[in-house]
């Protein structure tokens, strides 16, 4: 099985902090999540989501007055799983969501990718094959960035799941 990080738009006023019910958020289908909780957005990094927070934990990129470390992809509070052998979920609140989309709205990724390149591009085949890890890992941004951004338009929170390798 693929590892992979599952975020989804949650409306603040539907959210409980029970590990059995935003459990269920992930193990339903995108229709009755939306049924349940009247509206549903997701986004699903895949694998390289770990090397997708470097970028963002690393140095802020300019014109960001609020960066937040790694609120984008592995932040928030965590809340610990029933199965206490399972990674935690997170959970951003709608003003955390908030922060995280003003500061993808003005991150400026080249200089984000600047500071983590010389990190990521030994994994993904070296300074030959950077067009193409640029461009995978600025797609991903792109698509957090439409995520998070239409989730603090609608003052929605955000509950994170990594799945288990």
């Amino acid at each position: 099985m693929s590892e992979y990080l599952r975020l989804r738009a949650v409306p603040a006023p539907a959210l409980r902090n029970s590990p059995a019910w935003l459990e269920r958020l992930f193990e339903s289908d995108a229709e009755t999540v939306r049924q349940r909780v009247g509206r549903h957005r997701e986004e699903v990094l895949d694998q390289r989501y770990p090397d997708q927070e470097r970028i963002y934990a690393g140095t802020p990129a300019h014109r960001c007055e609020h960066h937040p470390h790694t609120q984008v992809v592995l932040g928030g509070r965590p809340v610990f799983r029933t199965d206490p052998h399972r990674p935690p979920l997170l959970v951003l609140t709608a003003a955390q969501a908030r922060r995280v989309a003003g500061f993808l709205t003005t991150a400026d990724f080249d200089a984000l990718w600047d500071a983590a390149r010389d990190t990521l591009l030994p994994r993904y085949g070296g300074t030959a094959a950077e067009p193409r890890t640029w461009g995978a890992f600025a797609a991903a941004h792109h698509e957090l960035r439409a995520f998070y951004t239409q989730t603090a338009d609608s003052g929605d929170a955000v509950v994170k799941c990594q799945s288990e390798p």
